[in-house]
């Protein structure tokens, strides 16, 4: 996917499915076999595994809305800028308001789709923010 408007398009998108509550659409959005990983942390591989993070985060906010932010196109790939707000109300949780941002950098398969995703915001202020209603 080389066209910039196309990679506008998928990354609007990709972040409408993040807001939908439907975790099965933002896995359509990866390769068969494609990867997320958040952080640093453990890699979810194929599209089930990735179903499931995104379906933590929606149980987690069942309000989320996630916004594309911009594309910032590297050597290495794109990186995929966002905003996620939404209220802790799930299992657990304390009804304290979350915004935060972050980015995704992004390499695109063969098949058009995300083959690989690595996540990354400050996990540090989100754990804040989930303690005390900051936003």
């Amino acid at each position: 996917m080389s066209d910039p408007d196309e990679m506008v398009v998928f990354a609007s998108n990709y972040a409408a499915a993040w807001s939908s509550q439907d975790p099965e659409r933002v896995a359509s959005f990866f390769s068969e076999k494609g990867s997320l990983s958040i952080n640093g942390g453990e890699t979810s591989v194929g599209r089930e595994a990735i179903a499931e993070d995104a379906r933590g985060f929606m149980t987690a906010f069942p309000d989320m809305v996630v916004t594309f932010d911009v594309l910032v196109r590297t050597d290495a790939g794109t990186e995929f800028h966002w905003t996620l707000t939404g209220t802790n109300t799930g299992p657990d949780g304390q009804g304290n308001r979350v915004k935060i941002s972050g980015y995704e950098h992004w390499r695109i398969g063969p098949d058009g789709l995300i083959g690989i995703s690595k996540g990354h915001f400050d996990a540090e202020e989100y754990a804040h923010q989930l303690e005390r209603d900051v936003v």
